[in-house]
């Protein structure tokens, strides 16, 4: 089993009988630590709560309640972008989430390519991403853009979506979603204020907000967000910076609005417009 780093014991026999640990992802903030684990032949991630990995701080009961709520969704949200649940049980004081595995990188590796390394080194998955042709990225885009636009169809709205949350496969180009933990029913508010959940870069000025609503124009925000992450110079929204031509600049732009009533009223509409420039 690969080695990593707790804060504190911890019992993880129930492991062995999964197959062979060949990943660890441990440097989570969130509570949850994973494994890549691979038996005959076959690989599946897993995700368990209830240890107390170095980056948490929070209670561990806390972060099994969370993934322990977060598991229907996967099933409620199942779609072919999106990691597939196996299975999930409770293990004495922790739980543990079985999905199939999924070749490819996360395009937010912090845990080897944190802060600048991120943006610059050759070996980054994002900078990897960002080196591709624009139409390859513009078919990952409409891969998020399709899941985000299907989650709202069922009632949903996206929250700590981020590049963190996203896998791509530089073999097959298949970008899949692999964490959806947070995302809530609709209508949803802010109810943790300006530390509400996501990362600073890809979240409207509503989820810096206790009480705001959280909701598809929200989502549309993201979704612009993420297209500047991926497309241009990420917080910097200038033009200059931007690689998609200008009719697909003005959609994304007015999917950022700091304006709510300004942007795109769901993500059905914003890809709409986005797939008509597209044209």
């Amino acid at each position: 089993m690969n080695s990593f780093q707790l804060q504190e014991p911890h019992d993880f026999e129930w492991l062995r009988p999964l197959g062979n640990v060949f990943a660890v992802f441990d440097q989570q903030d969130s509570g949850n630590i994973c494994f890549g684990i691979e038996k005959d032949g076959k690989k599946i991630f897993v995700k368990y709560a209830g240890a107390r990995p170095l980056d948490f701080s929070g209670d561990p009961q806390d972060a099994v309640s969370r993934l322990m709520e977060a598991v229907p969704l996967y099933t409620t949200l199942r779609h072919p972008h999106l990691i597939q649940l196996i299975d999930h049980y409770r293990i004495a004081n922790g739980y543990a989430a079985i999905f199939e595995w999924v070749e490819g990188e996360c395009l937010h590796s912090h845990w080897t390519f944190a802060e600048a390394p991120k943006y610059t080194h050759p070996n980054s998955p994002f900078y990897k991403y960002k080196q591709m042709t624009v139409a390859q990225r513009l078919k990952s885009l409409d891969a998020i853009f399709s899941f985000h636009t299907f989650v709202e169809s069922k009632g949903y709205v996206a929250v700590d979506f981020y590049d963190g949350s996203i896998i791509y496969d530089f073999s097959t180009h298949v970008t899949k979603i692999c964490d959806i933990d947070f995302y809530r029913q609709a209508p949803a508010v802010n109810d943790m204020g300006e530390n509400f959940w996501g990362a600073k870069r890809s979240k409207a000025p509503e989820e810096f907000k206790r009480g705001a609503p959280i909701d598809a124009r929200t989502n549309v925000f993201t979704m612009g967000a993420i297209a500047f992450g991926l497309l241009g110079g990420e917080i910097d929204r200038s033009f200059s910076r931007w690689e998609a031509g200008e009719r697909l600049y003005e959609v994304a732009l007015r999917a950022v609005s700091e304006d709510r009533e300004a942007r795109y009223e769901n993500v059905k509409a914003f890809k709409a417009a986005w797939d008509f420039e597209m044209r």
